[in-house]
């Protein structure tokens, strides 16, 4: 492990292999850790870059008081001083809302995104989906409801099964990966109450020129291909494509058809 300082917070981070800089951001209630199947492969080919977002793992940082902006902010200072710049970007989940909006908002710093399943419910405000806000925000505040008790296990819980994987999920994730959820819940109350948290601009996706693969699994809950067309409307730099028999993590489930795919696209 290694440090930096960045925007005042300490940031932990590794870097395998070597070749064009390519950095991962992971998503909510996660860790650089999540990444460690797909690690080797990207290696072969890459100056990979995995760190733990603020508040998370073993980087410092108020876990409730972090916001996107600052995730942002940090995912783009962390590649100028790493000398990264323009960098390759794959993310996961949370960490593709943060991915967008780095590129969206520092263009330079990106060369090319490889997302999958971004949550980012909002961009379905004033669509033919926007019902889908109301059917997730019991959901969303019962887990808010479990983390401020302090029920941080049964907020994780939650979680998983009712907002991101499906019924029955926990109970099939491994008993480290859950301890990891329980120890980074607090980050996700954070999430919860940054009112930008879910929320992408149109108008910047509009503007984005780097090549963007943006992903989906036909295994995962309905409402994300309809977040992933919302964003591929309004950015004609986005290739979707779908992967079948993927759920929301493919790179903890099928790693090594993860691991082409980036190769493929992000080397193309």
């Amino acid at each position: 492990m290694t440090t930096e300082t960045i925007n005042g917070t300490t940031l932990a981070y590794d870097v395998v292999g070597d070749g064009p800089p390519l950095l991962l951001i992971h998503g909510s209630w996660g860790e650089r850790q999540t990444w460690g199947f797909v690690l080797p492969g990207l290696g072969e080919s890459f100056r990979v870059i995995s760190y733990d977002r603020r508040g998370h793992g073993e980087s410092a940082g108020d876990p409730t008081a972090g916001t996107i902006d600052d995730d942002v902010a940090d995912a783009a200072a962390l590649i100028e001083a790493l000398d990264a710049a323009p960098a390759n970007v794959v993310a996961n989940s949370y960490g593709s809302i943060i991915a967008l909006r780095l590129a969206a908002e520092h263009p330079e710093l990106v060369r090319a995104m490889f997302c999958h399943e971004p949550p980012a419910l909002r961009i379905l405000e004033g669509t033919e989906h926007e019902g889908i806000l109301d059917e997730k925000r019991p959901s969303l505040e019962e887990v808010r409801r479990l983390l401020e008790s302090g029920n941080e296990r049964a907020g994780a819980e939650y979680f998983v099964d009712n907002v991101a994987l499906g019924p029955g999920a926990w109970a099939l994730i491994p008993p480290p990966m859950q301890d990891m959820f329980v120890r980074n819940a607090k980050t996700y109350l954070g999430e919860l109450r940054d009112p930008d948290a879910v929320w992408l601009d149109r108008a910047a996706l509009s503007r984005l020129r780097m090549p963007v693969l943006l992903t989906n699994g036909d295994q995962s809950p309905t409402w994300f291909p309809l977040v992933a067309e919302q964003i591929g409307e309004c950015a004609p730099a986005v290739r979707r494509q779908l992967l079948p028999g993927v759920g929301h993590v493919p790179h903890l489930t099928h790693p090594d058809d993860f691991v082409a795919l980036a190769k493929s696209y992000l080397l193309a």
